[in-house]
């Protein structure tokens, strides 16, 4: 250490004595040490000498708080051995608070459920809920059917046989499809006896069978055709375990899904696909683009297409943040209505989805499924209780 107290005013140049502030923008001399208080000071370069500095791993005191040594860490509960692994599923001890074995998910707190994002799918429930619907539980009046006459008209005959409506086979009597007790029958109204006449159509004799009524969600990519040598699949494939001969009511295109009947009784497929009796159908369709105001009012007040005027029932955007998804109502039963409508507007549909049909709709069935009407819905659709 230095012990001579250093001339400034001999060495530096400098009078103030030491500890003394110099003036103002004078400079310290190069390798004097600023003083700091009354602290010892060490000659510039000189290093304290080994042995001399703070023990490595002593801390500096706070207080009086009590130290731990260095490397020792505060204990937190009972400590595994280094090197000891916590078992599988056992969870954190945290306070008092009772630990959920791990994998428990958390209970749910109790209280009103949040509802869900509406979308398109919410949008097309509420355009279906205001449509009367068949109910599988209706306990109302059932229906009356006429009495059986043994003599009929043939082409009722033969719609009660399940190969075709009324209107398709008084067109077959007129081709001479059709012979009676082995005579080509051509006369329109003509009547015969259900239980001794031997009537045959194209050579297969026709006899009356049960009923049955199917109601299909039918998928992308059939064609809804009894039979049709030039397609690949046909909706009749998904049938194959329907015991019964039966034939599609009305048509979807090849492109088109949704609810789709089957059944053998001509009168009730006529009654639900002839433009006279007006049934509704409610599509979902989805478009390649936002459907603007002006075309969404041309729609509900009625285009002009080829084969004439069409106007929609009810037109509606089912999602409130996509204009391009909509529920349009229609009782048109004209081919690819629904397609030509948005197409004349210069709009794509990407998808069309029929979800409601004369009280029909594809609740609970998946792509490709289909099931049996019950009693009551057939009632119910004899009785023409809906449109």
């Amino acid at each position: 250490m230095r012990s001579e107290k250093v001339d400034f005013q001999s060495e530096t140049g400098s009078s103030h004595p030491y500890g003394e502030r110099r003036p103002y923008g004078e400079r310290r001399p190069y390798g004097e040490r600023k003083p700091y208080g009354e602290r010892p000071q060490r000659p510039y370069g000189e290093s304290r000498s080994y042995g001399e500095s703070k023990p490595y791993g002593e801390r500096r005191p706070y207080g009086d708080r009590p130290q731990r040594p260095y490397g020792e860490s505060k204990p937190y509960g009972e400590r595994r051995a280094y090197g000891e692994s916590k078992p599988y599923g056992e969870s954190k001890p945290y306070g008092d608070r009772p630990q959920r074995p791990y994998g428990d998910p958390r209970p749910r707190k109790a209280g009103p459920k949040r509802p869900a994002p509406k979308g398109a799918s919410e949008g097309i429930k509420r355009m279906i809920s205001r449509r009367p619907q068949v109910d599988k539980n209706y306990d109302g009046p059932a229906y009356e059917p006429e009495v059986v006459k043994n003599e009929i008209r043939l082409n009722r005959f033969m719609a009660n046989s399940g190969v075709c409506s009324r209107r398709e086979a008084d067109t077959f009597i007129q081709a001479g499809c059709v012979t009676v007790n082995g005579n080509v029958v051509t006369e329109l109204g003509t009547k015969v006896n259900i239980f001794d006449d031997d009537v045959r159509f194209n050579g297969e004799r026709l006899k009356g069978e049960n009923k049955v009524y199917i109601v299909m969600n039918k998928p992308k990519g059939y064609v809804t055709s009894a039979s049709d040598p030039h397609a690949d699949k046909t909706v009749m494939d998904l049938l194959k375990n329907c015991p019964t001969r039966v034939y599609p009511v009305g048509r979807l295109d090849k492109a088109t899904t949704g609810v789709l009947m089957f059944t053998n009784d001509g009168e009730i497929a006529e009654r639900l696909t002839h433009p006279s009796y007006d049934k509704k159908k409610i599509y979902q369709v989805s478009l390649d683009r936002s459907l603007s105001q002006e075309d969404f009012d041309k729609i509900v007040e009625g285009i002009n297409l080829s084969d004439g005027f069409v106007q929609a029932d009810e037109l509606e955007y089912v999602d409130e943040r996509d204009h391009s998804k909509l529920g349009i109502e229609i009782h048109s039963g004209k081919n690819r209505i629904v397609r030509r409508i948005f197409e004349s507007l210069g709009y794509t549909v990407k998808a069309l989805d029929r979800v409601y049909f004369a009280g029909l709709t594809k609740k609970g069935l998946k792509k490709g499924a289909w099931r049996y009407l019950s009693d009551s819905e057939v009632n119910m659709l004899k009785m023409g209780a809906y449109v």
